[in-house]
């Protein structure tokens, strides 16, 4: 007799998060764990960004929680469509608060 795996859903905490690169670039993703993210973006843990691994070493510059992976992703969306400028002036703007 075969036993039914029932799904469990894992309560995550999505975030959105910009790093800034070694080159002085912004890069924005999401996440359920931030720490983890940047340093696979760093190097430390397998994965990571493409765009990130040729522009090493990456700093954690700015991150908000979402309340599911949907509106992470629209988030992060809403986030590259700003200026450079804007996205630092939210970064300094959380950093300030």
């Amino acid at each position: 007799m075969h036993k039914k795996h029932s799904k469990i859903k894992v309560e995550s905490s999505w975030m959105v998060y910009i790093v800034r690169c070694g080159d002085g670039n912004l890069y924005t993703g999401v996440t359920t764990d931030v720490t983890r993210r940047v340093r696979q973006h760093n190097g430390e843990l397998v994965g990571g960004a493409r765009y990130t691994r040729v522009r090493r070493p990456v700093s954690l510059l700015y991150a908000e929680p979402s309340a599911d992976r949907a509106s992470a992703c629209r988030r992060e969306y809403q986030i590259k469509q700003l200026s450079r400028e804007e996205k630092l002036a939210l970064a300094a703007e959380a950093i300030n608060q």
